[in-house]
């Protein structure tokens, strides 16, 4: 994994504003991934080359079109960890936050940040519109993600909140997601945020082609959002 990690990585063009230690990493946490996947449901890929290729790499493209250095990130149902704890492997100064409302996950994620040796990381139990309440969290992260977590307009409600104004919501999305993006515009506008741009890419090594969605958040969002979970289910924005 390590080998394939690091030719992807070289054909990303980011080699060189990664530490040299990232591809040792990120195969490491991709061996523990499958380690963990025989006994819990983290993954459905259960091969070395689609973890080190679908997973990690698809999370290191996002260094192309979002500065991490020095930032803040909360990664809102994070599940095995992406993109997250991949960012924070590739980017050491980027303080990431791991939310996912399933605890098994959230100690396992800091089972790996610990073996890893990972400083400024910390993986919470809880649920995303409970959390984006609580001092602290709302209106202050520099930035916020997902990663086929949702549809866009309920994401929006469930990550927007925490992202500060100046900040962004990254959204990883299919290239066939055009349609749930204009379905999401009055969403994304509400929750306070605006669309700078889609981005396509493909992942090195495959002929997979993953899309990410930038949104800005350029107003603070309104008081009383998010909603109870099952009111987004029930009338999204």
């Amino acid at each position: 994994m390590e080998a394939l990690i690091a030719q992807g990585l070289e054909e990303l063009g980011l080699t060189a504003q990664v530490p040299a230690q990232a591809p040792a990493q990120l195969a490491e946490y991709g061996r523990l991934l499958l380690e963990k996947n025989q006994v819990m449901n983290l993954t459905a890929i259960r091969e070395e080359d689609g973890v080190a290729r679908l997973h990690m790499l698809d999370c290191a493209a996002l260094l192309r079109y979002a500065d991490f250095q020095g930032k803040t990130l909360i990664d809102v149902g994070t599940g095995a960890g992406f993109p997250g704890l991949a960012l924070k492997i590739l980017v050491p100064s980027l303080k990431v936050t791991l939310l996912d409302a399933l605890g098994k996950r959230v100690n396992w994620l800091n089972e790996v940040a610990q073996r890893l040796g990972l400083e400024g990381v910390e993986a919470i139990h809880a649920r995303a519109e409970e959390q984006a309440q609580v001092k602290g969290f709302r209106d202050s992260f520099d930035f916020a993600s997902a990663r086929a977590v949702a549809d866009l307009r309920l994401l929006s409600e469930l990550c927007l909140p925490y992202v500060k104004v100046g900040g962004q919501f990254l959204a990883m999305k299919s290239v066939e997601s055009g349609p749930e993006l204009e379905g999401a515009a009055h969403a994304v506008k509400f929750m306070g945020g605006r669309v700078r741009e889609t981005v396509d890419y493909t992942i090195p090594g495959t002929d997979v082609t993953h899309r990410v969605v930038l949104v800005d958040k350029v107003a603070p969002t309104l008081k009383g959002y998010p909603r109870r979970w099952a009111k987004i289910q029930k009338e999204p924005l």
